[in-house]
């Protein structure tokens, strides 16, 4: 079951209404259409009712029994697309799923339209702000932990690579919250780290790019650590969760981590107080021993 979300539960509210209303205007009463489509009356309610999600099966069942035209059934269609996308489980993937396929199905055109980004990271450094190196070895870990059997990692990089040139369009804005540990993190070789810690500073000059750091001795009060977000102009919130992708569009979700993004914002430090804080954690890594390298 997907996590709780007015955005997931809206929708299929919205999707249920419409099969209602198209049984209704079809003469059908609850039970006529279970009768007529084999199942059970409690089911066609639960469906009505947005209790139970819609399948692209069910949809067609409705629109078939009601005798609703193409134009009525494609658009239908589309909302349960829709909907569905709101929270999808990386189980129902299926692991012939490759991780670039994956993340083309999860971001659309978003980064095609995207004039305002802001994301929120507690473990790792953004994918928009991440060498090579560094996103593969995330990527691979991935792979694994899902047990994706299509090695396309290769083809996942170059395709996340490509998407940091719109870094370089200085009408748009990225805005980025990190905890001070995520600099600290080491999941790679020191020596992946390190470039990547360099990288990050080369990132934080570009002009559409704005790097917040809230270090670990700021004073936490009412400001506690939040789960990694991002949010996407003012209409989109997208959490990756360990079991699958969530997306939020409803006004008020969206006004709850719009206020909390700001929030870890406003305690976090900027321009030389965070690059000194990238320099400070680059040179722990200079004096860690060698015999204390992590394998690559």
């Amino acid at each position: 079951m997907p996590p709780s979300s007015s955005s997931v539960q809206a929708a299929r509210q919205r999707l249920g209404d419409k099969l209602r209303q198209l049984r209704l205007a079809a003469g059908l009463s609850g039970r006529a259409f279970a009768a007529a489509a084999g199942c059970q009356a409690s089911k066609v309610s639960q469906i009505e009712k947005g209790v139970r999600p819609a399948s692209v099966a069910d949809v067609r069942l409705w629109c078939r029994l009601c005798g609703a035209s193409q134009e009525a059934t494609e658009e239908l269609l589309a909302e349960q697309a829709a909907a569905a996308r709101l929270w999808i489980a990386f189980r129902d993937l299926g692991r012939s799923t490759g991780l670039n396929a994956t993340q083309r199905m999860l971001s659309g055109d978003m980064w095609e339209r995207v004039q305002v980004h802001r994301a929120y990271q507690t473990k790792l450094i953004h994918g928009l702000l991440q060498t090579a190196a560094y996103m593969t070895g995330i990527l691979t870990e991935v792979r694994r932990e899902r047990r994706v059997a299509v090695d396309d990692v290769a083809e996942a990089v170059a395709e996340r690579i490509g998407r940091q040139g719109y870094l370089l369009h200085r009408e748009r804005q990225f805005r980025f919250v990190f905890e001070e540990p995520v600099l600290r993190f080491r999941p790679f070789s020191l020596a992946v780290q390190r470039a990547q810690l360099v990288h990050l500073l080369d990132m934080m000059t570009l002009p559409a790019v704005t790097v917040g750091i809230i270090p670990m001795d700021a004073d936490r009060r009412g400001y506690r650590p939040r789960e990694s977000f991002e949010i996407t102009d003012t209409s989109l919130v997208t959490i990756e969760m360990l079991s699958g992708f969530l997306s939020l569009t409803h006004r008020d979700e969206v006004s709850t981590y719009m206020q909390a993004w700001e929030e870890l914002d406003s305690i976090a430090v900027h321009h030389a107080e965070a690059r000194a804080l990238v320099r400070r954690a680059i040179a722990a890594l200079d004096q860690n021993p060698a015999g204390r390298e992590a394998p690559q």
